[in-house]
């Protein structure tokens, strides 16, 4: 015996694309992990899902690093890719992993529409606030006021609350967590993959390279301090006042309730078309 052990997760990567390419003090790698986590204690079928990822740093978070399928799709577009393999193999279990620029920007109405339709993914959308890979660009969830690259003078516009937008446009799960809130976010994952439906889970996630120097906070730690003081629970926020919750970011389950699949919508046309039923 070597006496060397393996992490349980191995099984689910592949192992030529070890170390990981995020930068030190990101959270992509806890969230890989907690994503793992909740499919082995699922005791889901790997071969099963299928990840569809954008451009951007959360896109590097599935691809190549889960050993099964995976599309890394074009700027804005994994939900449109994920729809199109979700109706044509709805026994899949198709999960979206983005970022907040990506899934929101370029691709919001791709967002807002697999919501309303209600087809059947888990979409975990990784929010650092920032077009963190591709040099600290506004987006539309950094904070007003803040000085990027473009702007200058302050971002004049008003954030996206991506979780309210997702629950208006219809997402039958909806929830909140951190790269610090590890056990709940595993819990939520396992959720949204037993769920039929439009699940989204935001994931606010530390980017100290990017992010960090715009909100002059430069070392890691430093940054999950500054993660840590920013949001607050759902049941706590009831006691803010409007000011107060102004500065906070709230964190918890939103929705979860049931409305019919778009997929299993599809399937039973199709048998009432052929006869079949």
């Amino acid at each position: 015996m070597s006496g060397r052990s393996v992490h349980p997760l191995m099984k689910y990567i592949r192992p030529e694309t070890l170390p990981l390419p995020h930068c030190p003090g990101c959270g992509d790698g806890v969230i890989a992990q907690c994503i793992l986590r909740a499919v082995d204690e699922l005791g889901l079928d790997f071969t099963k899902l299928a990840f569809v990822s954008g451009i951007g740093c959360a896109g590097w978070i599935p691809s190549p690093l889960f050993y099964t399928d995976v599309l890394h799709t074009t700027h804005g577009r994994p939900i449109a890719f994920a729809t199109g393999l979700k109706l044509a193999n709805p026994e899949l279990n198709v999960v979206v992993i983005s970022g907040d620029g990506d899934l929101s920007a370029i691709g919001g109405n791709h967002l807002i529409h697999g919501a309303r339709r209600n087809i059947g993914l888990s979409v975990i959308c990784v929010n650092n606030f920032i077009y963190g890979m591709t040099g600290a660009q506004v987006a539309p969830t950094t904070p007003h006021g803040l000085q990027t690259d473009t702007t200058p003078y302050g971002n004049l516009e008003n954030p996206f609350d991506l979780c309210k937008l997702v629950e208006a446009a219809g997402g039958t799960y909806v929830a909140r967590w951190s790269t610090l809130h590890a056990r709940q976010l595993i819990r939520s994952i396992k959720k949204s993959l037993q769920r039929k439906g439009f699940s989204f889970i935001e994931v606010l996630s530390p980017c100290p390279v990017r992010y960090g120097p715009l909100i002059k906070v430069r070392h890691p730690v430093d940054m999950v301090k500054w993660l840590q003081g920013i949001m607050v629970g759902k049941e706590e926020a009831k006691k803010l006042s409007a000011e107060e919750l102004s500065q906070k970011i709230v964190v918890g389950e939103f929705v979860e309730k049931t409305a019919p699949e778009l997929s299993e919508q599809y399937t039973k046309m199709r048998w009432t078309e052929n006869g079949e039923n």
